[in-house]
């Protein structure tokens, strides 16, 4: 073992570990055959040393970083680390356990370098369906029992060979069997192929080399994180929202956070928020552990390390029974709902603080979608799932980006060129939601549209979601962003449901997924005229919109902006204190 850091060797060893991370992420993506994982990448891999710290994790899903940090020393420790040897690998999804909703299962490998143990290999993937009672497994159920199978720590793969009886018994329980089988097989791969990764590191350096500066990496995190966080302005710092509604009732969901910035760091405190309900919109501590830590990374140097180093600077208060901590067997498929919208507010919580730093709202919600029947085409089950993007909040200096996921969730748009030939039906619309932006000196990000058309078969269609009641918040004057709409036949009987709801579609019917535009940041009439003639140009922003809260008149001839007309709009505006 070494007696002092080298620092070459330490940054060669620090990034050979994170690559470890990527490959597997890589493989997992390259091989999966959902549509979720291989193109959405709705996945997460990570690196643990033999104390089961982590020490590395690919950046796929940052709301993944309280589940696999959480989640797999629980669920080694409770299967008993010398259960398992070289080649096996357990599969767990039990949110008491430490994990959120029951479709992301992790999948955790022992690390062997010859006899001795390395580490652990974990990979979390979202899967399409894991039976319960929807398509999809999402729906607005009252016990989590209803939501699919709930997998304990069980071992799938034994010496390098799945266990055909535990895999054959998961899999029974779920709709699109193909695609989970490929699924599942996928993940094994992904950590085969960081054992792989880390036993030639192994063999390069040696494993007391290799752990010794596994050690220095947690090291240098912490003195770095704790760094940073002197840095932040000092003070208590709190803010209050809802979620519109739990799906069974229109009581809005509170979610309170008071932020303690002090010497000691930071510390956040969801003491106050509403109790647990039986209803789809309790997080997990696991998902809620993620918003802080997420929040937390937002706010230091990106270049500092995610590892055990980082995380033992989350200090976080949820009182147990509550929206943000529940206990069994509260329903937790819309926990991520909650989650979004907690990081949005702890972020609000912080804008006193550091005003040029946070963006307004965002759209705040995981925005689900899953559908499955009967495919014509093959006579077999399916499901899909996704979630879709909305409007990113303005900030200080830039406007919010149009239709982006928002905060730990970082999946991609799906293509419908992609879903229409995997999937049995066809995408009328897939566009930006003209007017739906939150108005402000930075406007906020627009909302996205997707029109569904089932053309010969009939399906069952779950909305997951929310913002349907109030658009999310504007920062420092700037307007709210528009509200979501779920819309069933749009041109013919154009009935709005609401967000949280599972419907039987007939053949030949459209349902219409609007998602909310961003919150603004500053006063409408401060922004630019021209930024405002160019989103009147590209259609994002209507010439009535523009007029009516920008106070920007456009030449319906030229499409430029009528500088006289607008300054005597902007002086009336101001004269009626808009």
């Amino acid at each position: 073992m070494p007696d002092q850091t080298d620092p070459i060797q330490f940054e060669v060893i620090r990034n050979a570990l994170l690559e470890a991370t990527e490959e597997m992420a890589i493989a997992l993506r390259r091989s999966a055959y959902s549509t979720n994982i291989k193109t959405r990448a709705d996945f997460s891999c990570a690196f643990f040393d033999r104390q089961l710290r982590p020490v590395a994790q690919a950046f796929t899903q940052p709301v993944h970083l309280g589940s696999l940090t959480i989640l797999t020393p629980r669920a080694v420790a409770e299967y008993g680390p010398e259960n398992l040897q070289a080649g096996d690998a357990i599969l767990v999804n039990d949110p008491y356990r430490g994990g959120v909703h029951l479709n992301d299962i992790t999948l955790i490998s022992p690390v062997y370098c010859g006899d001795e143990l390395f580490g652990y290999v974990a990979n979390l993937a979202h899967h399409v369906d894991v039976g319960g009672g929807a398509p999809a497994s999402i729906g607005a159920f009252q016990q989590v029992y209803q939501e699919g199978i709930i997998i304990p720590p069980v071992k799938l793969v034994r010496g390098g060979e799945i266990s055909a009886d535990v895999f054959e018994l998961v899999i029974a329980q779920i709709r699109s069997k193909r695609e989970t089988r490929g699924d599942f097989r996928a993940q094994v791969a992904a950590n085969n192929s960081g054992v792989r990764r880390l036993n030639g590191l192994v063999e390069q350096v040696g494993l007391a080399q290799a752990s010794f500066y596994m050690d220095r990496l947690i090291d240098y995190t912490r003195e770095r994180t704790l760094a940073e966080l002197a840095k932040l302005p000092k003070g208590e710092f709190t803010a209050a929202g809802v979620v519109d509604n739990d799906g069974f009732t229109d009581e809005p969901v509170r979610l309170q956070v008071r932020v303690s910035i002090d010497d000691e760091g930071v510390l956040f405190d969801l003491t106050g928020c509403d109790p647990q309900r039986r209803a789809p919109v309790n997080s997990t501590y696991s998902q809620t552990f993620a918003a802080c830590a997420y929040v937390l990374k937002c706010l230091i140097d990106q270049d500092v390390p995610v590892n055990a180093g980082f995380y033992e600077q989350v200090r976080l208060v949820a009182p147990e029974g509550t929206v943000v901590n529940c206990t069994a067997p509260s329903p937790v498929v819309g926990g991520w709902e909650t989650q979004v919208r907690l990081s949005d507010i702890i972020l609000r919580a912080l804008h006193p603080a550091l005003p040029d730093t946070i963006p307004a709202a965002t759209k705040g919600t995981m925005c689900q979608v899953g559908f499955g029947g009967t495919d014509p085409r093959t006579g077999q089950l399916y499901s899909y799932y996704e979630t879709m993007a909305g409007g990113y909040g303005g900030r200080s200096t830039k406007d919010g980006p149009d239709a982006v996921q928002c905060h730990g969730q970082n999946t991609e748009n799906a293509p419908i060129e992609e879903i229409e030939i995997n999937y049995p039906l066809r995408i009328d619309r897939y566009e930006l939601i003209e007017d739906s932006e939150g108005a402000g000196q930075y406007r906020g990000g627009l909302g996205l549209r997707r029109d569904y058309r089932f053309i010969d078969h009939e399906v069952s269609f779950t909305v997951l979601s929310d913002r349907d009641r109030w658009g999310p918040e504007g920062l420092a004057g700037g307007q709210a962003g528009g509200k979501a709409r779920y819309i069933l036949d749009p041109k013919g009987q154009h009935v709005e449901l609401g967000s949280k709801t599972t419907i039987a579609l007939a053949a030949d019917t459209v349902f219409s997924y609007r998602t909310c535009g961003g919150g603004g940041h500053g006063p409408p009439h401060l922004r630019d005229p021209q930024a405002v003639a160019e989103d009147v140009r590209e259609g994002k922003v209507s010439a009535e919109r523009a007029r009516d809260e920008y106070g920007v008149v456009i030449d319906s001839a030229t499409g430029q902006v009528d500088q006289v007309a607008t300054e005597a709009r902007r002086r009336e505006m101001a004269d009626n204190g808009l």
